[in-house]
């Protein structure tokens, strides 16, 4: 408001001092009333009744529609009223109205006068003493300079509006008024008055501090003009107004103080601020638009400022009519959506706009809102709806897989104690080929029911219900204990067994857990081996805190291709359709025990050289490496 106001005070002062130089008070309330007009973008007129025949006197052309009216007089008398048109565009506040109030009821006061009394029209002092009278308790006065001898005949006026007493004024000069002002602004001040003077300015205007008789400083603006010069151009009287504006410095204060919060507070937050209007033929301006427009949108500011359709240029096809919502305002006045956009780049990006919209009384909506880029989070709840329907279907097929082994087990095991039972009957010995054929039910009943414990340990382990037993154990005995529970399979695959001589290392581990990894690790060396081989198992160090427990094999060794799905359940690669029997499960059994237990497991092969598994699990805290050791087991020759 700041702004307007300043612009129509400005108008205002001009008028005065046109009609002091020109005497002509309807001419220059005509000119005023066209001014006001211009400015304000609207029609805008003056009426009064004229007192001489009762009929309407009006300056400027008639209103149409809603108006707003403010009343003009004169000491105390009503002269008439200032009507202003509220469309085609919003207008200033009457606040801001009120400043050219002042001047119009002066000069229409005279107009009224003139048609009372023709030819009473005066010009010059007489018409300045009118405008005085007319200013009082504006806090504006007229002042009036006599260049060549520096007097001001209007100084007492000025101090009677700053608080001193008029009735002991010494002093009428510009050096006089001088002394009050403040020290920093009489410099810009004087530049002012001599930029008028040389030609380059209209008229002299600067706004500045002056001393109050209560030692406070206020601010005063003073507007002037240059009205008379001698044969040689030089200055010879000047007409001016001055107007106290300290409130309205302290109101723009304020004002720019809280806009200059708004836009650090618009700054630190990552959407685009806006304030916009849909108009009555459908168009959108935006009236406000927060810097972030740059990073979410790939648009200036002043872009979208002078061209409101830029965004709906970028909006997706195929959103087009998800976007067009905004242009219906709900019934709460509150309105989410979400809809694509491309920028400029070349990227399409999703954006929500949040607004809350309110019908203006011309028929427009005024929104206001944030806009969003979303296409992250929106990536992001696409991947936790998916995250959850796999969660869903791995718990459905963990609990598929428990029930079905529980299942098979009850009759796998009656079929292998039975097979038991009928190979160490005393009472019907089994002939030989029976002997045979009973030893592989027999195998293939343990090589089910192995798998079947591996698939329940994986389901125990992926469903959160495998409980550990946490304890420190010495790596060198569990590793010849379980050495010793694989050896007849080794010697029957003439496979050679070896536990590398090295330090002893104490781990924090589950005991029962720790061995079955060991043990699959080990089956797995000496079943894909090849006759002569060995199978090597090596305790050492493995970084601060850890130790490893490796097992590495001359054997077949695993592709490079199928070295990333190692671990995974059901995935045996090359060895598929191998003569080795097996479901891949061991191995993803394995690592997820391992992690259990708080390690890690890697593999390294090579095709035709063999494998290494290294398994390295964590220290107690008070354990420390022992002395050297033997070599282990060897297998039979």
């Amino acid at each position: 408001m700041g702004g307007v106001h300043h612009r129509l005070l400005a108008l205002a002062h001009d008028a005065l001092i046109s009609h002091v130089e020109r005497g002509d008070a309807r001419l220059t309330l005509r000119r005023l009333v066209a001014m006001l007009g211009a400015e304000l973008q609207r029609g805008c007129c003056v009426e009064a009744n004229d007192p001489l025949n009762g009929a309407l006197f009006r300056q400027g052309p008639p209103t149409t529609g809603p108006v707003d009216s403010l009343p003009l007089q004169h000491m105390g008398r009503a002269l008439g009223q200032l009507r202003v048109e509220r469309e085609p565009a919003p207008g200033p506040d009457l606040q801001a109205l009120q400043t050219v109030t002042p001047a119009l009821s002066a000069l229409l006061h005279q107009v009224i006068n003139t048609a009372l009394e023709p030819g009473s029209e005066v010009a010059g002092s007489a018409s300045a003493d009118m405008i005085r009278q007319a200013l009082v308790g504006a806090d504006t006065f007229v002042w009036e300079w006599t260049v060549h001898n520096d007097v001001l005949t209007d100084i007492h006026v000025g101090l009677g509006l700053l608080g001193y007493d008029s009735r002991v004024v010494t002093g009428h000069t510009q050096e006089d008024w001088n002394r009050l002002i403040h020290p920093d602004d009489l410099e810009a001040n004087h530049a002012a008055y001599l930029r008028h003077e040389r030609g380059e300015t209209p008229t002299y205007e600067h706004a500045y501090r002056v001393k109050a008789a209560n030692g406070e400083w206020l601010w005063m603006l003073e507007r002037g003009r240059i009205v008379e010069r001698d044969a040689q151009g030089q200055p010879l009287r000047m007409l001016g107004t001055q107007t106290d504006i300290t409130l309205r410095r302290a109101q723009e204060l304020a004002a720019q103080q809280a806009t200059d919060r708004l836009v650090s507070i618009a700054r630190s937050v990552p959407q685009v601020l806006f304030q916009s209007r849909d108009l009555a033929d459908g168009q959108r301006e935006f009236l406000y638009v927060s810097e972030h427009s740059r990073d979410v949108l790939g648009l200036e500011p002043a872009e979208l400022l002078s061209h409101g359709d830029s965004l709906q240029a970028l909006i997706h096809p195929e959103d087009v009519e998800t976007a067009a919502q905004m242009n219906r305002l709900p019934a709460s006045g509150h309105l989410v959506n979400e809809y694509r956009f491309r920028r400029r780049d070349g990227a399409t990006r999703w954006l929500r706009v949040t607004s809350t919209g309110q019908k203006q009384a011309d028929g427009s909506t005024l929104w206001h809102g944030s806009m969003e880029d979303v296409t992250e989070r929106r990536a992001l709840e696409r991947s936790r709806e998916e995250a959850a329907q796999a969660r869903a279907a791995s718990q459905a097929k963990t609990q598929f897989l428990a029930r079905m082994s529980h299942e098979l087990r009850t009759p796998l095991n009656a079929v292998l104690g039975f097979a038991q039972l009928m190979e160490i009957d005393p009472a019907e010995v089994p002939q030989p080929g029976q002997q045979r054929r009973l030893k592989l039910i027999r195998e293939a009943g343990e090589h089910l029911l192995h798998m079947i414990n591996d698939m329940l340990d994986l389901t125990r382990i992926e469903a959160g219900g495998m409980v550990l037993q946490s304890e420190p154990l010495a790596l060198r005995a569990l590793a010849l204990q379980t050495l010793q529970l694989v050896q007849g399979m080794a010697d029957q695959a003439s496979v050679r067994l070896l536990l590398a001589p090295g330090a002893e290392f104490t781990v924090q581990a589950d005991r029962a857990r720790l061995r079955q990894v060991l043990l699959n690790l080990l089956t797995n060396a000496i079943k894909y081996n090849r006759p002569g081989g060995q199978v090597t198992v090596e305790i050492s160090a493995a970084g601060p805190g850890r130790a490893a427990l490796t097992v590495r094999d001359s054997g077949l060794g695993i592709s490079e291709a199928d070295l990333p799905f190692v671990f995974e359940p059901f995935r045996r690669g090359a060895q598929a359709a191998g003569p080795v029997d097996g479901a891949g499960i061991g191995l993803s059994v394995t690592q997820a025990l391992v992690h259990l237990m708080g390690g890690e497991i890697e593999v390294v092969s090579t095709v035709g050289a063999g494998s290494v598994f290294s398994v390295r699990l964590p220290l107690p805290s008070s354990s420390v490496p022992g002395a050297p050791a033997d070599a282990g087991l060897h297998s039979k020759t």
